[in-house]
C-alpha cells in the first residue's frame, strides 16, 4: 500500500533529478564564490555571508523536501503540507539574497522554476517565475562590468523559465494521472474486498442452511423416532410386558446407533449414507427402519418399497437428494399423517428419475395452508430448496381424509449417440434453461398430474 501512495517511477526520477540539480548548482556556486572572493582583497566578510546564506538555503531546502517525501510515502501527517507556501517563500528569499550578492547563484533558480507551478496556483506561479527571471537578469546586470551586458543574458534566463514552466506542467499532469490511478486501484481493492466479504457471508448462510437440512432430515428424524418409541416402551413397561419393552428398547438402540453413525459422518466429511451402497438399497433400508420404528411406537404403519424400470447411476448429490427426500417425507408420514400404509416407489425413465411417496393418511388442504401464509412443513420447505438446487421438481398432492402423494422428479441430461448413459449423463438441468419450480396442488390421492397411479395404496 505504501508503494501505491508514492508517485510512479518516472515521477520519482524527475523529483530526484530536480533535487540533485539544485544541490549541484548550489555547490558549484559556492565553489566559484570561494575561488573569486577567497583570494584576498577584503572580501572575507562577503564570502562568509554568502556561505552562511548558502548553508541556510541548503538546510531549508532539505527540510522541506524531506517532509514532502515522508507525506508522499504515507509516513507523516498530510497536515504538515500546509506550511509549503512558507517554506517556498523562505527558499525564494534566501536565493534572491544570494543572487544579488553573487551572480554565480543566479543559475540555482532553474530547479526552483519547477517547484512553483506544482506548489502554487497557476496565476501565482506565473507571476513568481516572471519575478525570479527578473531577479536573474538584475543579478547579471549588477555583476558584469559596465557596458558588457548583452541581450543573451536576458534571453537565456527567459527561455530557461519557459522550458522549466512547460516541464513542470507536464510533471503536474503526470502526477494527477498517477493519483487518479491510485484512487482507481483503491476502489477496485475495496470492491474486491467487499465482494469477498459478501461471498464469504453467502457461503456461510448456504452452509448453515445445508447443515440445517441435513440435521432435520437425519438426526432430528432419528431423535423424534427415539422419543416416540421410548414413550411406547414406558407404556409397555408399566404393563409389565417385558418382551414388548425389550423389542422397543432394541429399536431405540438401532435408531440411536444409526444416528450416531450419521453424526460421525457429519464430523468426518458430511458424507451421505447412500454413497456407500446403491440408491435402491439405501431407500429400502430407510423404509425398513421407518416401519420398525413405527411399529415399535404402536402406530402399525407398513412401508412398502419398490423399484420400477432401470435406475441409472446418479452422482452423490443426486443420490443424497433422493435419500433425504425419502427420510423427510416418511418422517412427516409418521409424525402427522396417521397412516396405516405408505408406498415408496423409485422409477427410472428415459429422461428422468422419479420418487413417489404415497400414504393413506388424513391428508391436508394445501390451499388453506397457503391462505394462512405458512408452508406445508419445515421439512418440505427445505426439500423444495434442495430439489431446486439440482434442477429437480417437487410436487405435493393432498386432500383432507384422502392421503398425500409426494413426487420428486429429477430430469436427466439428454444422451448423445456414442456416449455413456450413466455417470456424467445423469446430471440434472441440462435439458432446460432453468430448474422448474416446485409446486403444491390439491387433488385426490392416486390422481397425480405428473405421474401415473402406480403404487397407490
Amino acid at each position: 500500500m505504501r508503494q501505491e501512495l508514492s508517485t510512479p517511477v518516472l515521477l520519482r526520477v524527475m523529483r530526484v533529478t530536480l533535487h540533485v540539480s539544485f544541490a549541484a548548482l548550489l555547490g558549484l556556486a559556492c565553489l566559484r564564490s570561494v575561488m573569486e572572493l577567497g583570494t584576498g582583497g577584503g572580501h572575507e566578510l562577503r564570502l562568509a555571508l554568502v556561505l552562511g546564506l548558502a548553508g541556510l538555503l541548503a538546510l531549508t531546502y532539505v527540510l522541506g523536501t524531506t517532509v514532502e517525501s515522508r507525506v508522499a510515502r504515507g509516513r507523516a501527517d498530510p497536515g504538515r503540507l500546509r506550511w509549503t507556501p512558507v517554506w517556498l517563500a523562505a527558499v525564494t528569499v534566501l536565493w534572491i539574497c544570494l543572487a544579488l550578492l553573487s551572480r554565480d547563484f543566479a543559475w540555482v533558480v532553474f530547479p526552483l522554476f519547477f517547484l512553483y507551478p506544482v506548489l502554487l496556483p497557476p496565476v501565482v506561479a506565473l507571476a513568481a517565475i516572471a519575478g525570479l527571471t527578473g531577479v536573474v537578469v538584475l543579478s547579471q546586470l549588477l555583476h558584469v562590468p559596465a557596458g558588457t551586458f548583452t541581450a543573451p543574458m536576458a534571453v537565456g534566463p527567459s527561455m530557461g523559465a519557459v522550458v522549466a514552466l512547460l516541464v513542470s506542467y507536464g510533471y503536474r499532469a503526470l502526477y494527477r494521472d498517477s493519483q487518479r490511478h491510485v484512487r482507481v486501484i483503491r476502489q477496485l481493492e475495496s470492491t474486491r474486498a467487499e465482494l469477498a466479504r459478501q461471498e464469504r457471508s453467502a457461503g456461510t448462510r448456504s452452509e448453515r442452511e445445508r447443515l440445517s437440512r441435513e440435521i432435520h432430515d437425519t438426526l432430528a428424524q432419528g431423535l423424534t423416532s427415539i422419543v416416540l418409541v421410548s414413550r411406547a416402551a414406558q407404556q409397555s413397561l408399566t404393563g409389565d410386558d417385558r418382551s414388548t419393552t425389550a423389542a422397543r428398547l432394541a429399536t431405540i438402540e438401532e435408531t440411536a446407533t444409526a444416528n450416531l453413525a450419521e453424526a460421525r459422518r457429519f464430523v468426518r466429511d458430511l458424507a451421505s449414507p447412500a454413497l456407500k451402497e446403491s440408491l435402491p438399497t439405501a431407500l429400502a433400508q430407510v423404509c425398513r427402519r421407518t416401519e420398525g420404528a413405527a411399529q415399535a411406537a404402536d402406530t402399525n404403519l407398513s412401508c412398502e418399497f419398490s423399484v420400477q424400470g432401470e435406475v441409472p447411476d446418479l452422482t452423490d448429490p443426486q443420490q443424497t437428494l433422493f435419500v433425504r427426500a425419502t427420510q423427510s417425507t416418511l418422517a412427516n408420514v409418521v409424525s402427522h399423517a396417521r397412516a396405516s400404509r405408505v408406498v415408496v416407489t423409485l422409477a427410472g425413465w428415459e429422461d428422468s428419475v422419479s420418487l413417489d411417496v404415497v400414504d393413506d393418511g388424513v391428508g391436508f388442504d394445501p390451499h388453506a395452508l397457503r391462505h394462512r401464509g405458512s408452508d406445508d412443513s419445515y421439512g418440505l420447505s427445505h426439500l423444495r430448496r434442495r430439489a431446486a438446487e439440482l434442477g429437480a421438481e417437487l410436487t405435493v398432492e393432498s386432500e383432507p381424509r384422502h392421503g398425500t402423494t409426494v413426487n420428486l422428479r429429477l430430469p436427466l441430461a439428454p444422451v448423445l449417440p456414442g456416449h455413456a448413459t450413466t455417470g456424467d449423463a445423469a446430471r440434472p438441468g441440462a435439458a432446460a434453461s432453468s430448474p422448474p419450480e416446485a409446486r403444491t396442488v390439491g387433488t385426490a390421492p392416486g390422481k397425480s398430474q405428473n405421474h401415473d397411479d402406480r403404487g397407490t395404496p
